[in-house]
């Protein structure tokens, strides 16, 4: 189940690697059953229409569909503060919010891989998809994010399709794995611990068995999936109970689940590390939020590894990447220029729906009004009135119905001369003419708006350059309450 249309514009909300360190990442961490939760409370406020959350080991993103952005950002950014336990005014400093063709390029450029701290990596397309999936589930997407997802996965596809930048098959568990070598040397006579039983789990698995890591043990909460994944690469499954004695005996421990508190903590391993009688031990945490707590860094003889480490070992598999980004930017830029074009036209159609709709509402409220002052008027007389009143109507807004299909397909004048036609024309103060198509329309009108029949004012950076033509609108605004 998807939203009904709603006018409005699209904005995102997102923290990354690129702008905030792993202690903070963590804290707006969603896992799968928190995204739905999330969505459905985002969904619920007045000012936001539709709603997909996006949340992997290095970033946290928010999609919506918002009425007026500055109020829903503000309200985004109290609501983020308080998850993540700090002043909204830190929060801001660290978190970026594009709107509109901005905010699609970004999710365009996090499907393609093109934001992934291993550029390229081919895990985060599953992770668009899913994220979308839960919302579809929650019943908060709606016209512009079913289009803006669906576009985004097909743009991610072609990247991969026309490009050689996830040829390496790089990602964050192998990196994870070149990193478990430079600690500890040669990994075949290695004992290697993995904590949790997920789709990177199982990645860092077969890592681990391509260089010859014969003794893998699993540990999960869920034995029968720990069962199979372990059965697919050769490992041997230990519950979290046996957790303590398998780390005695480990030379590595990585793990990578979706607790949402740690599993290892300081006190714990600091009785591990006894047992061990001084044996280094290398922990490798690859979970946001994280699965072992940073004091354990500063146990004797423990070597720690968070997400952000995996970065320095990242910048030295870039060199082959970097020559296929250009050619994926290119293709990211060339879809969203089509993007563009089809949110340009949302902004045209549903405001010359709403004029001829408000013409059309005048002359039937002023035929109404006189309809006692045309004694001795036939049937006939009052047709010819009519017609007279209506072409009168057409013609008066025929050049401005010219002038606005002949505006750009997007762009921030054209948004701006939108603005200003709706003001003039009294057009959001009352149901749109798509509005009342949507209400009486049924199914049919639902099946009209997801295929793209909906009313956002859409533009790459409307935000930042049409200023002026605002500023514009509130001055007549003022100026026309002032008359009445």
């Amino acid at each position: 189940m998807t939203r009904a249309h709603h006018s409005g514009e699209l904005l995102a909300l997102g923290i990354s690697h690129k702008t905030a360190p792993v202690a903070l990442r963590e804290r707006l961490a969603l896992t799968e059953g928190e995204t739905e939760h999330v969505v459905q409370e985002l969904a619920a406020a007045a000012e936001i229409h539709e709603a997909v959350a996006i949340s992997t080991c290095n970033r946290t993103e928010l999609y919506m569909v918002v009425g007026d952005p500055v109020e829903a950002e503000t309200e985004l950014l109290g609501m983020l503060a308080r998850r993540a336990g700090i002043r909204p005014t830190e929060l801001a400093g660290i978190i970026y919010s594009p709107r509109n063709c901005d905010a699609a390029r970004q999710l365009y450029r996090v499907t393609s891989g093109l934001e992934s701290m291993i550029v390229g990596e081919a895990e985060v397309q599953g992770q668009v998809k899913r994220a979308y999936d839960a919302a579809l589930t929650a019943g908060t997407t709606g016209p512009m994010t079913n289009r803006l997802f669906s576009a985004a996965l097909q743009t991610g596809k072609r990247v991969r399709t026309e490009t050689q930048i996830g040829a390496q098959r790089t990602s964050v568990s192998t990196v994870a794995v070149e990193l478990a070598s430079q600690a500890v040397g040669d990994l075949a006579a290695r004992d290697v611990v993995i904590i949790g039983a997920g789709e990177t789990s199982e990645l860092t698995a077969r890592a681990l068995a391509a260089r010859g890591v014969h003794a893998i043990f699993v540990a999960n909460r869920r034995a029968a999936r720990a069962r199979a994944m372990a059965e697919r690469v050769g490992g041997t499954v230990v519950s979290l109970d046996e957790l303590p004695a398998r780390m005695e005996a480990a030379d590595i421990v990585v793990s990578s689940t979706s607790s949402p508190h740690p599993i290892v903590g300081a006190d714990a391993l600091e009785v591990v590390m006894r047992a061990r009688g001084g044996r280094p031990l290398v922990l490798i945490d690859i979970a946001v939020p994280r699965d072992i707590e940073a004091a354990c860094a500063d146990v004797p003889g423990v070597t720690l590894f968070d997400i952000d480490d995996l970065q320095a070992v990242v910048a030295r598999n870039l060199g082959v990447r970097e020559g296929e980004r250009e050619q994926a930017e290119e293709i990211v830029e060339e879809e969203i220029q089509r993007f563009a074009r089809w949110m340009g036209q949302l902004d045209v159609r549903p405001t010359l729906a709403d004029l001829r709709h408000h013409g059309e509402e005048i002359v039937s409220k002023v035929l109404a009004e006189n309809s006692g002052r045309w004694e001795g008027a036939s049937p006939r007389d009052l047709a010819r009135v009519d017609a007279i009143a209506r072409a009168v109507m057409q013609r008066l807004l025929h050049e401005p119905t010219i002038r606005l299909k002949g505006l750009p397909e997007a762009g921030s004048p054209a948004h701006g001369r939108l603005q200003i036609v709706r003001e003039l024309f009294g057009l959001d103060g009352a149901p749109s003419a798509h509005d009342e198509a949507t209400n009486t329309g049924g199914a049919a009108a639902s099946g009209a708006a997801a295929s793209g029949a909906s009313g956002l004012r859409a533009t790459a950076t409307d935000a930042a350059s049409s200023g002026g033509a605002a500023d514009n609108v509130r001055a007549l605004g003022e100026r026309r309450r002032a008359a009445q």
